[in-house]
């Protein structure tokens, strides 16, 4: 609980300094996490400026956020020039804030409808980020869903965790069990490459991780010039198989499909335009993979894909296998 508890106050201390165009001083910033922590949380243990101190050290190592004193103002604020590539980060955490709020002693509840369809973990996720931000690498079993359900033992050094679609996933460097020697630091290149003397990045879903063990007495090299916007740039979710070519995409809904996808786009790429009869055509530019089949499928009411050809084939080919399926 008292790492859990540490998440929600650096999520908390996120907000609130980044929500502030002027330093927050001191007993303020104090005084909000306390309250904040007893309403949402149902936590009365109280909270120190010290307390704060160490998390403003986490906040920085773990997320980039360098968090600095004001003695004209007797305040604390955000530094640094770092908006772009912290906005993935802030999300993550307040995320995570909003997630763990909502349990049978919030009183946050009352105010807050939560989704109800919602991943189960087995593992605990703040150990999961602690285990990041100290650069220990982590064991557990890890359950393969195209595989007919096998569990197989992962090693992993954990470089950062993300959202995708209502799921959270740990990103780093697999480790094979014959690859590794126990006590050895991983060496890491610099640049952007996604493969190191055989190691690759590769994504594993936290719910279908179990028996999560970190190994405590070992630490890695943490690959600092990892591009992470840049992994999942072209691609939808958490897939991005370099061998699938990036491709221009056309879609056209009619206007009230085609405002849903506005309001909420499939792709940062999207670009949208309205034909004179109200339908309305989405371009992208991304890899066709599974998971934007999928999204697609979603919302296939009115859907029509202009291009690519081989896009539109695979939606018929899927459509007429469902026909076959649930025959009347």
């Amino acid at each position: 609980m008292a790492k859990d508890n540490q998440i929600r106050r650096m999520a908390l201390i996120v907000n609130k300094l980044r929500g502030s165009r002027t330093p927050v001083r001191v007993q303020e910033l104090v005084a909000y996490v306390e309250r904040s922590m007893r309403e949402r949380f149902s936590d009365t243990a109280g909270c120190s400026l010290r307390t704060l101190q160490r998390d403003f050290k986490s906040i920085e190592e773990l997320f980039g956020f360098k968090i600095r004193y004001d003695k004209v103002h007797e305040g604390y604020y955000m530094a640094g020039n770092e908006e772009e590539s912290a906005i993935d980060y802030e999300a993550l955490l307040l995320n995570f804030e909003l997630l763990s709020a909502i349990d049978a002693d919030s009183t946050v509840q009352k105010y807050v409808l939560a989704e109800h369809r919602r991943p189960k973990f087995d593992v605990s996720v703040s150990e999961l980020l602690d285990a990041i931000r100290q650069c220990h690498p982590v064991e557990f079993d890890y359950e393969l869903f195209r595989h007919g359900n096998q569990v197989v033992r992962k090693r992993l050094n954990p470089h950062f965790l993300k959202e995708s679609q209502g799921r959270w996933y740990a990103v780093g460097y697999d480790v094979p069990w014959d690859r590794f020697d126990a006590g050895r630091e991983a060496q890491y290149p610099q640049g952007r490459e996604t493969s190191v003397s055989g190691l690759k990045i590769k994504t594993f879903a936290i719910d279908r991780m179990s028996a999560l063990r970190v190994v405590e007495i070992e630490k890695f090299r943490r690959n600092n010039a990892i591009d992470i916007p840049a992994l999942f740039r072209e691609c939808y979710g958490i897939w991005n198989d370099i061998r699938d070519p990036v491709e221009d995409i056309v879609l056209r809904y009619d206007s009230l499909d085609g405002s849903f996808v506005r309001s909420l786009p499939l792709h940062p790429s999207q670009e949208t335009e309205t034909e004179a009869d109200g339908h309305v055509v989405v371009r992208l530019k991304l890899r066709i993979t599974n998971d934007f089949v999928m999204a697609l499928l979603a919302r296939s009411r009115s859907l029509e894909v202009l291009e690519p050809l081989s896009l539109r084939k695979r939606l018929h080919d899927v459509y007429q296998q469902a026909l076959e399926r649930n025959r009347i």
